[in-house]
């Protein structure tokens, strides 16, 4: 993958885990609902997974931040 490159996304997103999540969540929202953040032409990526990407390296796709008050099951 050459565009966007790691580099640029692990300055968006703290973990590799979060943005593989991330951008798999957001790819199947595009292809089942066919919603985009940024203008359809300016993408470069031809995948869903790829345009997602691009939306992270943009700044307008973001991990929700997590509640530290919520205990999950793993962690117990």
């Amino acid at each position: 993958m050459l565009y966007p490159s790691v580099d640029a996304l692990k300055e968006k997103v703290d973990s590799k885990y979060t943005l593989v999540s991330l951008a798999a969540k957001r790819a199947r929202e595009m292809q089942e609902q066919d919603l985009y953040m940024l203008e359809k032409d300016s993408y470069k990526a031809h995948k869903h997974v790829g345009k997602a990407l691009e939306e992270v390296v943009a700044g307008v796709l973001l991990p929700k931040e997590q509640d530290e008050s919520i205990i999950y099951e793993d962690e117990i």
